[in-house]
């Protein structure tokens, strides 16, 4: 087993992240109390498979999580003048925390 460092990279602090961590993934209404999990965004090792993520969050943030998706993010094809390049693929995984356990990535802001 890898360490937990190893696995997870960064958390993603996009706006999407930021909507799905207040809703708890909800499109319609946003959800309140202690009865919403909240979702949280990774950039994860590509070799990396979901038990080993759910270990290291649940390691590194001292959480309970009860679903991990995950998904590749395909490089994109990318032009400087007329040399091309291409942009690494990596892995992004989105946890589902058990309700009432929390994530503060900011805490003193």
């Amino acid at each position: 087993m890898r360490s937990p460092q190893s696995v997870i990279k960064r958390p993603l602090l996009t706006e999407k992240s930021a909507r799905m961590r207040e809703t708890g993934g909800n499109a319609v209404t946003p959800a309140e109390g202690e009865a919403y999990a909240q979702k949280v965004a990774f950039e994860v090792d590509k070799d990396a498979n979901k038990i080993e993520i759910r270990a290291a969050v649940q390691a590194l943030f001292k959480v309970t999580v009860t679903d991990v998706r995950t998904l590749v993010v395909r490089g994109k094809l990318k032009r400087v003048g007329r040399f091309a390049g291409r942009r690494p693929s990596w892995k992004k995984a989105f946890v589902t925390l058990k309700p009432g356990d929390n994530i503060e990535f900011f805490e003193g802001v």
